[in-house]
């Protein structure tokens, strides 16, 4: 399955994890500022949780007017289907971690029904998202932020399973996730690709195969990350440089301020 054409991505490289987060952090904080009212943000969980709750407080703080927390509407691009206070839930991380700690009002969050089926959970938050994105056919949002796992997964979309053919629903349920817990939700291809723009974060020598194959591999069933390219908007990667270490693409180079 060839990758739909899409606006050229940007890979930013930084010397180590430490300086990348300030640097997700501004560049979230200049999408808010752009949006020019409600900021649509989408955010995975895993290792992004503790590196936005370290970096994007600071951020978020100097902002004002539109670009403030109170006018950000928060939404996960996949859950795993566990009580909130579940330390595999994405939702319970970021309330954990993240929120608290943004200044009041904080945004609106759109979180996941607790003790609902996959299917139904998937419905639920499809009509969430369908209320807050009122008129749209497909959501979009302003940011979404994106991990990938050392098998070229990203959200709960996996290689080779049926997932990623979905083009009708833009909130799917996985009951066969082959990394626990096996039940969740996720947001659709269609969904990551109608977003203004998209920015994966990997970081670490363990992702530097995965990401060789991602950003300069032309294959004919490309990886899950592979396939996410913003019809209209934006596309940027942020590594740290034991990440793009196999990496012979150009790439803007960050050093340490």
């Amino acid at each position: 399955m060839a990758v739909a054409a899409a606006a050229p991505r940007r890979v930013s490289v930084f010397p180590s994890a430490q300086e990348l987060g300030p640097a997700l952090a501004q560049l979230v904080a200049e999408r808010a500022a752009g949006a020019g009212g409600r900021f649509s943000l989408g955010l995975s969980g895993g290792s992004l949780v503790g590196l936005l709750a370290r970096e994007l407080p600071p951020a978020a703080a100097a902002a004002a007017g539109p670009a403030a927390p109170a006018r950000w509407l928060v939404a996960f691009c996949d859950e795993r289907l566990v009580p909130p206070e579940h330390p595999e839930s994405t939702a319970g991380a970021y309330e954990a971690q993240l929120l608290p700690r943004l200044p009041a009002p904080g945004p609106r969050v759109l979180a996941l029904t607790p003790g609902l089926p996959p299917a139904a959970a998937a419905d639920d938050y499809a009509a969430q998202l369908r209320q807050a994105f009122p008129g749209e056919e497909v959501p979009a949002f302003d940011l979404l932020v994106l991990g990938v796992g050392p098998d070229g997964h990203t959200c709960s979309l996996f290689p080779g399973h049926p997932l990623l053919q979905e083009k009708e629903k833009i909130v799917a349920a996985i009951t066969d996730s082959p990394k626990p817990p096996p039940e969740r939700i996720t947001l659709t291809l269609p969904v990551l690709n109608a977003a203004r723009m998209v920015v994966f974060v990997a970081t670490g020598e363990g992702k530097a195969a995965v990401l060789k194959r991602i950003l300069e591999g032309d294959e004919e069933n490309p990886l899950p990350a592979a396939r996410v390219r913003p019809r209209s908007g934006q596309l940027r990667w942020f590594l740290d440089e034991p990440a793009a270490k196999e990496l012979t693409i150009p790439v803007e180079k960050h050093s340490v301020l």
